[in-house]
């Protein structure tokens, strides 16, 4: 019951790309004005009102198109806990997508296929806070054992940023991009246990 249609989604692997894009990271130089800014920033989750707002996100985000299944399955997903949209003044700015694998045991797996910051935003702290959303949403699920995704072998700075959240390097997979070079990809993962955001560090809401 937990597993969506796991496979999607677009044309070749391109889809993972921007999983590992520090593009959409924020820098760490920036702290003064990353502070200014979280007044300005609240959280929300997927639903079929906002699904094309997600889709115009991601058109302008992503060298690549999703297709409908995608977002039909995004929207109708029966948990929205690992899928989470970032708002900034009332726009949405960004967001992180992760879908359910397929298991059949109670325990299961948890992959990230984008996690994406509009250029002007991505040094206010937002692709942290999307990624530790869904760290915290790992955690409260006994079952989920693991957290993954593919990023780009020659993309250091991402597979650094991922090794700050806990993430572990694992195999290289030969010819995974079909478009891009190197069209090498590293699985990056994360086991259970998750971290935990304290009342305090939960961020604040989208209405």
């Amino acid at each position: 019951a937990r597993a969506r249609s796991a496979k999607a989604r677009l044309d070749g692997r391109d889809e993972h790309v921007r999983a590992g894009s520090v593009a959409a990271m924020p820098a760490d130089d920036d702290a003064e004005m990353r502070e200014r800014a979280q007044k300005y920033i609240k959280f929300g989750t997927v639903t079929e009102k906002n699904v094309e707002q997600l889709r115009k996100l991601n058109l302008a985000v992503f060298p690549v198109r999703y297709n409908d299944q995608f977002y039909s399955d995004l929207a109708a997903s029966t948990t929205q806990a690992y899928t989470h949209l970032a708002y900034f003044n009332d726009i949405l700015v960004g967001a992180i997508c992760c879908r359910i694998e397929p298991q059949e045991h109670p325990e299961f797996k948890l992959y990230i296929m984008t996690i994406g910051v509009l250029a002007p935003y991505r040094r206010l702290g937002i692709g942290q806070q999307l990624l530790k959303q869904v760290l915290h949403a790992c955690a409260l699920d006994p079952n989920l054992q693991e957290l993954y995704l593919h990023v780009q072998t020659s993309n250091q700075d991402a597979i650094d940023f991922y090794q700050r959240f806990g993430f572990t390097t694992g195999e290289v997979v030969k010819d995974y991009y079909k478009r891009i070079e190197p069209p090498d990809a590293v699985v990056l993962h994360r086991v259970a246990p998750f971290p935990v955001l304290t009342k305090d560090q939960q961020p604040a809401r989208y209405a």
